[in-house]
């Protein structure tokens, strides 16, 4: 029989239920924050974005398929705690190399499960998101009023690789400089595909390391945490968009390079993580369904000087993109190359080669 482990939110909520996954040494304190996907729970486990937060599936039943490495985000799980209603113990799937509770367990990831996911996700739509506590004895009430001092920092340099690396197609290509604050693999896998060479290079990365690079055009990668925490970052961004290379940022990149540009971002109450959220290209008044993960928006009402939107949320009006007519540069806040879904934006990676090829002159 599973132990019993408890969550405590930072209003003092205690949700009881079983632990599975790795043993937790101690209390484990991160932010608490829901995903509606259906699908796709390995790839949400291995998305460095959620580095500092423990996520719940508002889907019930996880686990179903287990875990196939194919499917990976990155190399290791970066969220702090894994919170679900159903834990599927008995796997069923052709591809399945391993089941969940094992591969939280060598991942050193602590889980919860038979809790009741719908009141949790219920109180934090109502009251924002909230810090917790993951025990495997019941905290007192007392013990809440510390969890507000919890926050996600040096989330980006945790998350990005260390060293400069390439993937080349094997085939003269343009150049694309995939700057990594935490790079989702599948973004590499859609540029690759459309023959681009690529070279990551760590957050760390100054604006003279990457134009040493002499690259073609430059990635924004997604990432985790508060964009405006990345000062050094945003700095050697400003300097890169002065020489008119493309660039395209995606999730946190968007962010930064608004940040980079005079705009400015606030934190959403609960943000959006999920694979079902609508977005609406204003010059076409098309509508898109789209996978997303983030906490942060930049503010429509102090936007960077020379953008203009180029989609809306439709559930609430935030930017949702961004085109620059300064410089050669774009950037979406959902991810276009969302595995597993949905494909509605994959033509953005095949905009931005197109932008590269006609040598920057055009944003449109």
């Amino acid at each position: 029989m599973s132990e019993n482990i408890y969550l405590q939110l930072e209003d003092g909520s205690i949700f009881q239920g079983k632990h599975f996954g790795a043993v937790p040494k101690g209390d484990v304190i991160a932010e608490v924050v829901f995903t509606t996907a259906m699908t796709g729970y390995v790839e949400t486990l291995t998305d460095p974005s959620y580095y500092g937060q423990m996520v719940v599936q508002t889907f019930p039943l996880i686990g179903n398929y287990g875990i196939s490495s194919a499917d990976f985000e990155s190399k290791k799980v970066h969220l702090s705690a894994y919170i679900v209603r159903n834990l599927c113990d008995s796997p069923s799937n052709f591809r399945c190399k391993s089941d969940l509770d094992s591969f939280l367990k060598e991942q050193n990831i602590p889980g919860i499960y038979d809790i009741d996911t719908r009141a949790l996700t219920k109180k934090i739509r109502t009251k924002g998101v909230m810090n917790g506590r993951l025990s495997l004895s019941c905290p007192s009430q007392e013990a809440a009023t510390s969890l507000s001092e919890f926050q996600v920092t040096n989330a980006v340099s945790a998350v990005s690789c260390n060293e400069s690396y390439e993937i080349t197609t094997g085939l003269p290509g343009p150049r694309v400089v995939l700057w990594d604050f935490g790079a989702k693999e599948n973004i590499q896998r859609k540029l690759h595909s459309l023959g681009m060479c690529i070279t990551v290079v760590p957050s760390t990365a100054t604006c003279e390391d990457i134009l040493a690079l002499n690259p073609d055009g430059i990635m924004l990668s997604n990432g985790p945490g508060n964009p405006k925490e990345n000062v050094q970052i945003i700095e050697e961004l400003r300097k890169l968009c002065s020489f008119h290379i493309p660039i395209f940022g995606i999730c946190l990149g968007h962010q930064l390079l608004a940040l980079a540009n005079g705009g400015d971002t606030e934190k959403l109450k609960y943000g959006h993580r999920g694979a079902n959220q609508p977005v609406q290209d204003t010059e076409t008044g098309k509508v898109y369904i789209t996978s997303q993960n983030h906490g942060y928006a930049v503010r429509c009402d102090a936007l960077p000087a020379g953008a203009e939107i180029s989609f809306l949320n439709l559930n609430d009006n935030t930017c949702e993109g961004l085109i620059y007519k300064d410089f050669p540069g774009f950037s979406v806040q959902f991810h276009p190359e969302a595995c597993g879904g949905p494909h509605d934006t994959e033509f953005l990676f095949q905009k931005f080669v197109n932008l590269i090829k006609k040598g920057g002159s055009v944003c449109h």
